[in-house]
């Protein structure tokens, strides 16, 4: 029997406050998510639930473009870090709020979740861009959604 985990998609809304149309004050990475995510889970359940839940956890995907993430962590402690995951309240001094769209237990019912969000969220990008992408920002979008089609399997 294989090792249970838990994947999470989730959006990120930058500094909810902010106006739409202005650029985004940070960039997100994995480092900066993942940093984030274990410092809340540190501050609320302390040493002993970082070190419980550290060996699992991963940020296995992040779109800067869209702010969509994807977070393993184990099944035993997929609660402890979603509850530290809705206790975060900054990345990098940028306010932030997370919104959980799917959890799931296996990789495939994860991927089909995060890419019908991306094909959503392009969607989206395009009409407030006014109906055309610029063909770096096109091409990024595809390099990710090949990302997430590589998701391990």
């Amino acid at each position: 029997m294989g090792f249970k985990n838990r994947y999470l998609v989730m959006e990120v809304f930058l500094d909810p406050d902010k106006s739409l149309g202005v650029d985004d004050p940070i960039f997100l990475t994995s480092f900066n998510v993942s940093k984030a995510i274990k410092d809340s889970i540190l501050i609320n359940f302390g040493v002993c639930g970082l070190g419980s839940s550290i060996a699992s956890f991963q940020v296995k995907y992040v779109n800067p473009i869209t702010k969509l993430i994807i977070v393993r962590t184990s099944r035993e402690d997929s609660q402890k870090v979603w509850a530290a995951i809705t206790m975060v309240s900054s990345i990098a001094n940028c306010p932030v709020l997370f919104n959980l769209l799917d959890i799931s237990g296996c990789v495939r019912a994860c991927k089909n979740a995060a890419l019908k969000c991306e094909e959503a969220k392009l969607e989206q990008y395009k009409l407030v861009s006014g109906a055309h992408l610029m063909d770096e920002v096109n091409q990024q979008m595809r390099n990710y959604l090949e990302k997430i089609k590589f998701l391990e399997s």
